[in-house]
Order: structure tokens, then sequence, then C-alpha cells
């Protein structure tokens, strides 16, 4: 398979690419040069968000483009006219966030959507640039040839969000650990290696569609992914399990201050953990275990120094030391 990826250098984008070269697949990246792909690749040089930006794509033939964008439609839109004659299926990683709030709970691929910002636009906003992203897919290369990834939580090597490398920093500091509950509260996430396995697999099966791509209801729970954290990091730190209504109480937000959680029964812990993914598994979607990301995760980690890179332009993740240490009602170190 000869396969071009958008990017091709960070999380998502870096794990299709090492999928993909795992596979055989000649692969071509096209961006900044900011960071250097994988070795094994073609490197073409460009930012698709200047003028001439993607002159190196002038040329070639492709069986599929995978492009993992998340800002302004435009980018989208002027890819895949681009490419529309030379490349064989637009594989979109777009997110669960397109659904109309607030989805109800076992949502579908058929549930209501938000309403995209033009294909052609400058950013707007997350929810309605993915979008937007969508339809300019769709507007080049028609809902035959056209695959869209709804990614809900992405998790695993490489994330530049800083999730899950918050989690694992805070439970190798040790002591007490404000965890949020209840331990039981399950969770729905996809490691990007999985989103990268099945995204190579939609182009050799020729799909076409959007899908929720997220493991299966409880695939994992808020216990397992922390006591998992506490496993790999060395067991120096004492859960705290905490009630949510403590944790809101407190005034602390769910999922930026203590990334992951949400608290059960709320509209955005229906959105993001009770998704149907019942189409994505009959095509072929495999998760592996909760304490398998984190191991690999928490490795990575270590190997660039303890200190996860962080993606332009996303807020900043974790919980203030001093207002933990309050809620536990414990000394700060």
């Amino acid at each position: 398979m000869r396969l071009l990826v958008l990017g091709g250098t960070e999380f998502a984008g870096r794990a299709v690419v090492e999928a993909a070269l795992g596979r055989g697949w000649e692969v071509t990246v096209l961006n900044r040069g900011r960071l250097e792909p994988p070795a094994g690749v073609r490197a073409l040089r460009g930012d698709r968000t200047a003028p001439g930006g993607l002159a190196a794509l002038a040329s070639g033939e492709w069986d599929a483009v995978i492009d993992t964008w998340s800002a302004a439609p435009r980018a989208v839109h002027d890819a895949a006219r681009l490419l529309a004659d030379r490349v064989g299926r637009y594989v979109y990683v777009s997110s669960c966030s397109v659904y109309a709030w607030a989805p109800p709970p076992g949502y579908t691929e058929d549930a209501a959507l938000v309403e995209g910002a033009e294909p052609d636009a400058d950013k707007t906003d997350y929810v309605r640039d993915k979008r937007g992203g969508e339809l300019a897919a769709l507007g080049a290369f028609g809902a035959e040839r056209s695959v869209f990834a709804r990614a809900g939580l992405i998790l695993g090597p490489y994330e530049n969000i800083g999730r899950l490398p918050w989690w694992l920093s805070r439970v190798a500091r040790g002591g007490p650990v404000l965890a949020p509950g209840p331990r039981g509260l399950a969770l729905q996430y996809i490691d990007v290696r999985d989103l990268a396995g099945w995204l190579l697999g939609s182009v050799e099966r020729e799909l076409s569609g959007a899908y929720n791509l997220i493991s299966a209801q409880g695939h994992a729970t808020m216990g397992a992914f922390l006591d998992a954290c506490v496993a790999v990091t060395g067991g120096v730190a004492e859960l705290r399990w905490t009630s949510p209504d403590v944790v809101l109480g407190a005034g602390i937000e769910p999922w930026t201050q203590l990334p992951v959680w949400v608290p059960p029964g709320s509209d955005g812990y229906d959105a993001l953990y009770q998704a149907d993914v019942s189409r994505a598994l009959a095509t072929g979607l495999s998760c592996r275990s909760v304490e398998e990301t984190v191991a690999d995760t928490w490795e990575w980690l270590r190997s660039i120094g303890g200190s996860a890179p962080e993606r332009a332009g996303r807020p900043a993740v974790g919980l203030d030391p001093a207002l933990e240490a309050k809620v536990l009602g414990v000394p700060l170190d």
C-alpha cells in the first residue's frame, strides 16, 4: 500500500506512520519539518496553512491519505481537492465531539451532528472545525471514498495533550493522591496504536463513512486506570478515593484539572464514555488492556526524560498541589 500521512511526527500521526511501516507499506509524510518523522519514510516539506504550502504534493499517487488535522477546515479542503484525482481514499481522524450536545447514552454514528464550519473556512472552534473537516473531505472524495474516524479519548505513547502523562507524573511523585471516584467508574478510550491499526485496516477493507473509534463501554475503570499508574511507577503513591460531590464542591474542574475523569450522570460522562462502538468493532477494532497502555506510556515518558511534549494552543491539564492537599486534608510537601 502507498500511504500519504499529513503530519506524521506527533501522537496519532506518528503512531499511524510507525504502524504502516510495520506492515511494509510505502509511506510519504508531508509536514513543516519541525520534528523528524520515523526513519524509512519519504519526507516532504510544506506548511499546509501557508500559501503554496501543498506544492510538494503537486504530483504523486497514493492508495490513501490519513489526516489528523484539528484546526481550520480550509486545510482539509485544500488538501482534499488537490488529491482527489490521485488518492484512493481520504481517512480523516475526526472526533465524537461532532455530535450535537448532549448525545444520549449509547449514541451511534447516526446521532444528530453539530452544524459544521464551512469546508473552506478559517479556524472557528474545535467542534465546528472537526465537522467542517469532515465536510471538506466529503466534498472532494464523496461518500464512498471518505472515512471519518470519530475518536474519543486517545491515550498512549507520544501523547502531547498531557492527560495520561500528568497522572503518571503525579503518581510517581508519591504520597496521598486525590483519586476521583467512584472507583468503578467505567471509561471508554482508545490507545493511539489501536486507533492507528484500525485506520490502516479501514484502507485495506475499503471502508467508508463514519465510525465511533473508542473501546467498548466499560473497557476500563477509573480504578483500573489509576491502579495501573501506581503499579508501573513503583507503588509509592496512596490513592485516596474521593466522591464526586467532594471533588466538585472544591471547585475542581473535571477533565482538565483531573484529566480523564468526569462525574457519572453528567452530560459530559454520557458524551465521552457512553458511545456505541459496535460498528467499529465489527470492522476490526481491537483494543489492548489499560495496563499495557499505561505501562508503555510510562516507558516512553521515561525515555524522553519524564516531561511530555505539549501541543501548541492546548490548555494545560492537571491539579494544583496546594488544592489537592487542601481537599485531602494533608500537609503540602
